[in-house]
């Protein structure tokens, strides 16, 4: 991503902010249930998000690296699990999870190149932004735009056949690793669930990342702290379409967060 860490929290607060309430309406999208954290004898503490109208719930773990955990009540066996890790790079890393060499054996890596504006059927399910990053330039920094050398490359075994020399002089420069694991472990068709998400996730990663640099202008110079405001009037904003009380959160339980 061409942003330094600290510009890539701003930018992922800021779009998750604003993706929510371009999907929420009548009585479907995101309700936030509260933004706390609690004790889970399996999790440990995490901080329950959001519950979509699909009825999958999803909580953040409040430990290192970053992790999130979505479940579904129809199929209680299932679990999928996305742990990520931001490092200043320019996607160079082999193994930013420290994976065991049996983990790195199966392990697939995905390059996700939020220049690329081509459709698929899961990019029609997620949505697709209309920008053309290869025209686009941000008025606020001048970043832009990401001309074809800036392209990763498909294909060979390892991570850094598909970084070209764009990305390797591109400054500020920032990676997200994103560790994805599924398990479904349901006779006949668990497999093909598994591969569904792992698509349909790797859309959601391309879409909220174009979206994070597409939207740049609107988020640049806003501070983490300016965020937290405005996702808690986002929030409340959330539950006020679905009908549902607005979220309240004890001062005290922010502090402790």
């Amino acid at each position: 991503m061409p942003m330094s860490l600290e510009e890539y929290q701003v930018a992922q607060m800021y779009m998750v902010m604003k993706m929510q309430q371009q999907n929420t309406q009548g009585d479907e999208g995101v309700e936030v249930l509260e933004n706390k954290p609690f004790e889970d004898d399996e999790l440990g503490k995490v901080v329950p998000l959001s519950k979509s109208f699909m009825f999958l719930y999803m909580a953040a773990i409040a430990n290192f690296p970053p992790r999130s955990v979505i479940k579904c009540p129809y199929f209680s066996r299932f679990i999928l699990t996305i742990e990520t890790i931001h490092k200043e790079d320019n996607g160079l890393t082999e193994n930013a999870h420290c994976l065991t060499k049996e983990q790195l054996a199966s392990r697939q890596v995905e390059m996700i190149d939020i220049a690329n504006d081509t459709s698929d059927y899961w990019s029609l399910v997620v949505g697709r932004s209309n920008f053309d990053f290869s025209q686009f330039q941000s008025a606020r920094t001048g970043r832009g735009p990401l001309l074809d050398e800036w392209e990763v490359l498909s294909g060979g075994d390892s991570l850094t056949r598909g970084i070209l020399d764009m990305q390797d002089h591109c400054n500020p420069v920032m990676t997200a690793y994103k560790l994805v694991t599924i398990d479904a472990p349901y006779w006949g068709f668990g497999s093909r669930l598994e591969q569904a998400l792992l698509a349909g996730e790797r859309a959601l990663f391309l879409e909220s990342h174009r979206n994070c640099f597409g939207w740049i202008d609107e988020w640049f110079g806003l501070s983490a702290e300016m965020m937290r405001e405005l996702e808690k009037q986002s929030d409340s904003s959330l539950n006020k379409k679905l009908g549902r009380p607005c979220l309240v959160e004890d001062e005290e339980d922010s502090d402790d967060m």
